[in-house]
């Protein structure tokens, strides 16, 4: 699939991209309004950040803009946090609770669907298989699923979010063993705050794979854009100082579970 990127590494580490692509068909660019256009609930250069820093590690990526199809969201279109606003499977608002699309062009069931079939279900087939391949080499895999936010998104969320968001189900998606290990380095970062299974406990994706049972172990991580973005607004510019000292910490966390082993 032209919009999927896959980079194969061959350790027991698989990294899912699902929202920093920023490509829209054309027949769906047209459709968005103004703010739609901008793209600002993009994952900015998310992809950049952990590029690298663990070579034998496998990368999945969608270069596909979350507008057209969240694939980190439920294929059926269920909310992954019941009662609380959040934005769906293909979003009618941005994270500010501002519509996105013009004026009576929101998809319908019809296209929803087409946009799952297309883009949605091809990127977990091949997530799926890369995971399953890592796992029959290893005996185990982990998937580390990347993502970024704005830290203030008042309609998301009070206050202001800590920079490392982690999430597992509330510990039921990953050994305990990789939870207290990536819990453990994030609060020992020094100048950065952290929480675990706090407002993001893990998108569909974490919670689908997520099977310790099985050998399929799956966290998230969740950074807030002020870690490493010069403004949280455009151009959303990446902080080359800020970029530099967090990959550091993000290189312990990757290198850890690269190297974990269940007992």
């Amino acid at each position: 699939m032209s919009f999927l990127e896959i980079a194969r590494g061959d350790g027991p580490l698989v990294l899912g991209l699902p929202h920093t692509g920023t490509d829209l068909p054309a027949e769906i660019a047209g459709r968005l309004n103004a703010r739609g256009q901008a793209l600002a609930d993009t994952d900015w250069h998310i992809h950049l950040l952990y590029e690298g820093l663990v070579p034998s590690a496998t990368t999945v990526r969608t270069r596909i803009h979350r507008y057209v199809i969240d694939a980190n969201r439920d294929p059926g279109g269920e909310s992954l946090y019941p009662g609380q606003d959040t934005t769906g499977l293909c979003p009618v608002t941005d994270f500010d609770g501002a519509p996105i699309w013009k004026d009576g062009a929101a998809p319908d069931a019809e296209e929803i669907e087409a946009r799952r079939a297309a883009f949605h279900a091809p990127y977990h087939a091949a997530l799926a298989a890369e995971l399953e391949r890592v796992r029959a080499r290893h005996g185990h895999a982990i998937l580390y699923d990347c993502h970024s936010i704005r830290s203030r998104a008042p309609f998301l969320f009070e206050g202001v979010l800590p920079d490392f968001n982690i999430g597992t189900k509330d510990g039921t998606t990953c050994d305990p063993a990789i939870e207290r290990a990536v819990a453990g380095i994030c609060a020992g970062a020094d100048g950065y705050t952290s929480v675990l299974n706090g407002r993001f406990k893990g998108g569909w994706t974490t919670r689908h794979y997520g099977r310790p049972a099985e050998g399929l172990h799956a966290i998230q991580m969740e950074l807030a854009q002020s870690s490493h973005l010069a403004a949280e607004a455009p151009p959303w510019a990446l902080d080359a100082a800020r970029a530099t000292r967090l990959r550091a910490v993000l290189k312990t966390i990757l290198n850890t579970l690269n190297e974990w082993r269940p007992e």
